[in-house]
């Protein structure tokens, strides 16, 4: 079975990125061999409509379930339409969330579970001022592009306090795991580093 999970990386190890339509990479993983694809999110820096293009990605290459943190509205249908089941609140990395999916510890999303342009702005992670990770001016303003086949979703609700509340520790945990996942490349950067040097040392000693 194959599985589509967001991610930060390229790569088993990665952090699951929380936005599905704006992810920088998709792993497409074999969940019986743990073989992968890293895919380039082609629509993370989309003016609009980066949901349903992911979407569509995704179905076109033979994925039955979808791994992330959050999925808006359009984004939601888009999949589902496909037959696609959706995952969400997922943390860690890539591989322990392949893992957990496989033992059956996640639960399958009922619904949305962000807003429409959920990483755009507003938390930092988008693509306008103010925090994101983004290219420049605001990009918002504009609506979502009609696409062929691809049931139109009526505009997302203001969120209930308690789904935002899930929304923003479902992200806490996200940064957590991000946060640990640094922690423990910058551990193994600096103990090569020390290895360089000492192993410098004894051949300059031995000269």
């Amino acid at each position: 079975m194959r599985v589509a999970v967001s991610a930060a990386g390229p790569g088993l190890d990665s952090p699951v990125d929380p936005r599905f339509g704006r992810c920088p990479y998709f792993i497409i993983v074999d969940t019986d061999t743990m073989e992968y694809e890293a895919v380039p999110n082609t629509s993370q820096y989309a003016a609009s409509g980066a949901g349903i293009q992911a979407a569509q990605t995704i179905a076109g290459r033979g994925v039955k379930a979808v791994l992330t943190g959050n999925v808006g509205p359009n984004a939601f249908q888009a999949l589902s339409s496909a037959g696609i089941q959706i995952i969400t609140g997922v943390t860690g990395t890539v591989r322990e969330a392949v893992t957990k999916y496989k033992e059956g510890n996640l639960g399958r999303a009922g619904g949305p579970t962000a807003p429409m342009r959920y990483g755009m702005g507003g938390f930092g992670m988008g693509m306008g001022r103010g925090g994101g990770q983004g290219m420049g001016r605001r990009m918002g303003r504009f609506g979502p592009p009609a696409y062929a086949n691809v049931p139109s979703v009526a505009p997302f609700p203001q969120m209930t306090k308690e789904q935002e509340i899930q929304m923003l520790q479902n992200r806490m945990e996200m940064l957590q795991s991000q946060l640990d996942q640094i922690k423990k490349r910058l551990k193994e950067l600096k103990a090569e580093e020390k290895s360089g040097e000492a192993e410098t040392r004894d051949s300059n000693k031995g000269e």
